[in-house]
């Protein structure tokens, strides 16, 4: 898939407030310094499309991006951040399960978790709770530009031994990805591109 245009719609934080179109969405979700802005600039080749910060956690809203004109990329906030309060956090889960058990048009999530790390608590969860409400989802594993290709394979193996020993029968559709060098956005966007394909057959 190329991407031709690539355009802002609109923030909110309620999700009967989102746009009134049947276009597919794919949304974009992970803890807040895992680089899902960065990635979604380089998807999307627009350095400044989704805002980036030195400080995690700048995503509050739910950000629609008109793609091609025929889809939406969905930017949601990040999870786990530990400097917003309590009742932030509750706000932000609220719109984020709002968001996956109420919008219709949401085809596909995208989980992303920073390669360099063991499973985290969090995310497994996340991923569980995803599973249990029958959303698909994909993992994408960022920042692969700082791990050297042996060590990332082992690092990814080892993910999938802790998720197959969980609750998981098999282990995820993932991609590994670089907002610095580019990895992963080809696979990434032809795989959106081969589901809005069969949805337009189906």
């Amino acid at each position: 898939m190329k991407i031709k245009s690539a355009q802002f719609i609109v923030s909110n934080s309620e999700v009967k407030k989102c746009p009134r179109t049947r276009l597919p969405e794919y949304a974009f979700i992970g803890r807040s310094n895992v680089g899902k802005s960065s990635l979604i600039n380089m998807l999307t080749n627009r350095k400044g499309l989704a805002k980036t910060s030195g400080r995690p956690g700048k995503t509050q809203l739910i950000n629609h991006f008109l793609i091609n004109e025929n889809w939406h990329l969905v930017d949601l906030p990040g999870y786990g951040y530990a400097r917003v309060s309590k009742k932030e956090k509750k706000t932000f889960q609220r719109f984020i399960t709002d968001y996956f058990e109420q919008r219709e048009q949401m085809i596909s999530a995208f989980v992303l978790v920073d390669c360099r790390h063991e499973p985290q608590k969090i995310d497994m969860e996340f991923m569980e709770y995803l599973g249990e409400k029958e959303i698909p989802f994909s993992i994408i594993f960022t920042k692969a530009d700082k791990e050297k290709p042996k060590s990332l394979e082992r690092k990814i193996e080892h993910y999938k031994k802790i998720m197959l020993e969980g609750v998981w029968w098999e282990f995820p559709n993932y991609f590994v990805s670089s907002a610095t060098n580019g990895e992963g956005q080809e696979e990434i966007l032809n795989y959106i591109e081969d589901i809005n394909g069969n949805l337009k057959l189906g």
